[in-house]
């Protein structure tokens, strides 16, 4: 039988950098540093589209 805990929704996970750890479970760390860790792909991968954007653009009027 479901609790009435289990039938709300998940607060949504959020970071605040430089924000006080000290509250926070090793759960709740790890949940974060994968929350971050992602953010840190999505980031790279972002710079790298714009890089190679960039790059086109430079050979282009190069020419």
């Amino acid at each position: 039988m479901a609790t009435e805990d289990d039938d709300r929704p998940r607060k949504k996970i959020s970071h605040e950098i430089g924000q006080d750890l000290s509250l926070l479970s090793v759960e709740e760390l790890a949940e974060r540093m994968l929350l971050l860790k992602t953010e840190i792909a999505r980031l790279e991968e972002a710079a790298t589209r714009k890089r190679a954007s960039r790059d086109a653009a430079d050979s282009f009027f190069k020419k």
